[in-house]
């Protein structure tokens, strides 16, 4: 599977505008931590394009990903995909045995609220955004309720890193892919 093949997956499944950007955050945040961990950025990328595909018609779990995962299987994607997506996930209780799982369940909530600190910032733009004010919108529990703050922290010890380098990898690699996010 290359990127282009992800993207129509995506395109087909997910209509709302937000929720792609969501996917291209994620795919940046990826893309990031292949070339930190040295692994393949492509491959990290399609599973941060993919790892919400299917969740406009399946918002709930757990029908979301394990039906998305049903439609990846029947595309003929591959397996390492496919776990990696079902990984981030908490009830599908896959382990995160590999970096690729590790970091798909990292990035995904982090990259939501990192989205949300730039869409209050005056400017809107991720340019603006600093490691500071993400962990003061992380304690801020009123602020994007949605974003489960005890994932993020536990996708940073997974990673091995303090918060602040984690953060500030996801921020970068977002702020990098400004363009694709509307930031």
């Amino acid at each position: 599977m290359d990127r282009q093949e992800a993207l129509d997956i995506l395109h087909e499944h997910t209509a709302s505008e937000s929720l792609r950007k969501h996917a291209y955050a994620v795919e940046a945040a990826m893309r990031a931590y292949a070339l930190r961990f040295a692994e393949d950025p492509e491959l990290w990328g399609i599973v941060g394009l993919l790892h919400d595909f299917d969740y406009e018609k399946w918002p709930e779990a757990p029908d979301h990903t394990q039906e998305g995962a049903k439609i990846l299987r029947a595309r003929g994607v591959g397996e390492e995909i496919v776990e990696a997506v079902l990984s981030h996930a908490q009830y599908n209780a896959i382990p995160r045995d590999t970096p690729l799982k590790r970091t798909i369940f990292a990035v995904d909530e982090l990259c939501g609220l990192i989205t949300a600190v730039a869409y209050v910032r005056p400017s809107k733009l991720i340019a603006d955004v600093k490691v500071k004010s993400v962990k003061k919108k992380m304690k801020d529990k009123a602020f994007s309720r949605a974003v489960n703050r005890d994932e993020i922290r536990e996708g940073a010890k997974l990673l091995e890193l303090e918060l602040d380098e984690h953060i500030q990898v996801v921020l970068e690699a977002m702020q990098g892919a400004h363009e694709a996010l509307g930031l």
